[in-house]
């Protein structure tokens, strides 16, 4: 439960506006299924949302392809401790408020809605990017399956639009029906999967021991490419604070978030190193063919004569990947649900489903833009490997954009609530010097379409923050809604003393 201090507000525009006492009437995100959703859901939203086996089949390949062996490894273990520490940063708030916005709703509750708008902006923008990279890579994958059985030579661009349908609309009938069914489907299909990647990783490293490993990992890194790699790499981790969205839907949402939290950026980045190490070796004499293909290490297993594991990889990576565009909109669906209930968005994305209490109409509008992005990116003629490359580098850019706000906000809020931290405080300073570094570096290099979708992203968010400041100066009550959080209610505390 929330404490008194924290819930503190005032009336202006700048601080978070929302007053809520300790224990109201109802909660301000009613209609969802509060206090339900035990820690395996919970974690399964995370896990889902970072993918950790599907990427780690997908994302070092862009580094390698980029930069040597050396490179990818000093990539993925620098975003893994930036992770980290962004992780650390972000414990604290979610272990003081129970939230369904995720990280903007703890930005607008210390910095209030001028600076929480715009970093709402920036997490849909995450979220929403890595869902499209998702269902663009369901659908190729899914379709090289014929490739692997040898029935066809080429991905079959319609048969691909097809399957990205479909997928979306069974991801719209799971989330709709809830949250707790959707998400431990999703982490069993993620455990199945990571188990299949890593046993692959594993093969390819005793299959291909023989390469030269000091040319493989020659440290030859180019320092003007590094920066938009570890944007790459660090969009291998990001989701992994999509947990706090479930904040108020969780059962102990002081415990299994934070938990969430702390361990799930630490198992994700195991399977990237062993993943970005062994692809390093397998891809350093492979042929050229294999380097070109739009699946490149499908195309890897079957130079090696080995057809059968070709299509196990397609289906493992196929499958991690539906699970992670299904947690990214879960986590998309209700930043809006949250939006609607605050009156800045539509007010009908804050309703929920009378019988299945989720955010459906949100959910519905969210998957038509979703899907109808890959469409479109196929419709003119973008190539599906390129396509899953640039959504995921669009989507680091925004999540990176809000975790840095997140970072410096939380210890601007314990000092609101008369706990602040020193290290905290250190420690949100440092993570957001670093975060801005990584994201002035991707935005001035010129590796593939780095630059290009630095300047759509920048100037979406100075679109959106000169609205806001525009709305706050001459309509300021419009924004006194921002800063929604979960309250306890008389009827929690009556079901707990019945309980007792």
């Amino acid at each position: 439960m929330p404490t008194s201090s924290t819930a503190e507000s005032s009336s202006s525009a700048e601080s978070p506006s929302a007053t809520y006492p300790l224990v109201a009437d109802e909660s301000p995100v009613r209609g969802l299924t509060r206090r339900q959703l035990p820690f395996i859901p919970v974690f399964a939203q995370s896990v889902a949302a970072i993918a950790p086996a599907g990427t780690s089949a997908v994302t070092p390949l862009f580094v390698i392809a980029a930069m040597s062996g050396a490179g990818g490894v000093i990539s993925f273990a620098v975003a893994m401790v930036v992770v980290m520490m962004i992780s650390a940063c972000v414990r604290p708030m979610a272990q003081r408020l129970a939230v369904v916005g995720g990280l903007y709703s703890y930005v607008a509750q210390g910095f209030g809605p001028r600076v929480a708008l715009p970093t709402a902006w920036s997490a849909i923008v995450g979220y929403g990017s890595v869902s499209m990279a998702g269902l663009l890579a369901v659908g190729l994958y899914l379709n090289h399956i014929a490739v692997s059985i040898g029935v066809s030579t080429s991905v079959w661009l319609p048969i691909v639009c097809a399957i990205i349908v479909v997928a979306a609309v069974a991801m719209t009938v799971l989330m709709v029906r809830g949250i707790k069914v959707s998400a431990t489907a999703t982490l069993a299909i993620e455990v199945v999967a990571v188990v299949i990647l890593v046993g692959l990783m594993v093969w390819l490293g005793i299959t291909h021991h023989s390469a030269d490993w000091a040319k493989v990992f020659a440290p030859q890194v180019d320092v003007g490419s590094m920066g938009l790699m570890i944007v790459v790499a660090v969009s291998a981790f990001v989701g992994f604070e999509s947990a706090t969205t479930l904040s108020a839907e969780a059962r102990r949402p002081f415990r299994s978030v934070p938990r969430t939290l702390r361990w799930t950026p630490i198992a994700a980045g195991l399977i990237y190193l062993l993943a970005v190490t062994t692809q390093s070796v397998a891809m350093f004499d492979a042929p050229a063919g294999v380097r070109t293909s739009s699946t490149p290490l499908a195309a890897l297993f079957l130079s090696d004569g080995t057809r059968v594991t070709a299509v196990i990889l397609d289906i493992g990576i196929a499958t991690s990947f539906f699970a992670c565009a299904l947690a990214s909109v879960n986590a998309l669906v209700r930043v809006l649900f949250t939006l609607g209930r605050e009156r800045v968005a539509p007010r009908a994305f804050g309703t929920t489903h009378p019988r299945f209490h989720t955010p459906a109409f949100a959910t519905v509008c969210a998957m038509a833009v979703v899907t109808l992005g890959p469409l479109v990116f196929l419709w003119c003629g973008g190539d599906p490997q390129n396509g899953i490359r640039d959504f995921l580098t669009l989507s680091a850019l925004g999540y990176m954009g809000s975790y840095l706000t997140a970072c410096l906000a939380s210890p601007r809020l314990l000092a609101r609530i008369g706990e602040s931290s020193r290290r905290i405080l250190a420690l949100g300073v440092f993570t957001a010097t670093i975060l801005g570094v990584l994201l002035l570096t991707a935005f001035g290099t010129g590796v593939g379409h780095g630059r290009i979708l630095g300047v759509v992203y920048v100037a979406s968010m100075a679109v959106v923050t000169v609205f806001v400041l525009g709305v706050a100066r001459r309509r300021p009550r419009l924004l006194g809604g921002v800063g929604v959080f979960d309250a306890t209610t008389s009827a929690d505390i009556l079901t707990t003393a019945t309980l007792r």
